[in-house]
């Protein structure tokens, strides 16, 4: 048998293999009680303001917009009989704004674990009753509820705002109704972010 015959055949013999091994893996992969999983893109529309005003300014500005998310009230509302009464508890947390403020993780302060001066804050905002206008109409709208703003110094001391427009995060899931919401949000974003570079 000539080298190139014995090429050829062990070529074959591999391409079987891996044809065989791709089959089986598919195969038990395949098998029942697994979970599929489907894959998107989206296109987020990535909003950056910039502003000489001071960090430390600005952040407060933003801040004095926002009412301050009290999860002890909304369990205690929302276990209650009286529906009314429990949105009233809620409506009665959100700030100037229409805003709450859920949390805020300082990125400047962990940037120094790596030796590095920063000033960065992120912000989690939202109101749960505009959340639940649009989670009545699709349970997904809360994987972006209560949204986040990134406000910033950077590198030539100007601070900066940055945040996901709402109507392109929730245009996604194609509902009419939460899409009505997310344009409000857009607003209502907008407003927050220029009251706070006033």
């Amino acid at each position: 048998m000539t080298a190139c015959r014995q090429w050829k055949m062990l070529c074959s013999t591999l391409f079987g293999s891996v044809l065989l091994g791709v089959f089986v893996y598919g195969q038990l992969r395949e098998r029942p009680g697994d979970y599929p999983m489907n894959k998107s893109r989206v296109m987020i529309d990535h909003v950056r303001l910039e502003s000489g005003k001071p960090f430390e300014e600005v952040a407060k500005a933003f801040e004095r917009q926002l009412g301050t998310f009290d999860p002890n009230v909304r369990k205690a509302a929302t276990e209650g009989g009286d529906t009314e009464a429990a949105k009233a508890k809620i409506a009665a947390m959100a700030g100037s704004s229409g805003f709450m403020l859920f949390g805020t993780q300082d990125h400047g302060a962990l940037l120094r674990l790596a030796g590095l001066r920063r000033k960065a804050i992120q912000y989690v905002v939202g109101n749960p009753l505009i959340a639940l206008q649009m989670t009545q109409h699709d349970i997904r709208a809360s994987l972006y509820a209560p949204l986040r703003v990134l406000l910033y110094e950077n590198a030539d001391g100007k601070t900066c705002i940055e945040y996901d427009k709402p109507s392109s995060l929730f245009g996604q899931f194609g509902n009419a109704e939460v899409d009505a919401v997310a344009a409000m949000l857009d607003r209502k974003l907008e407003a927050l972010v220029a009251g706070a570079f006033e």
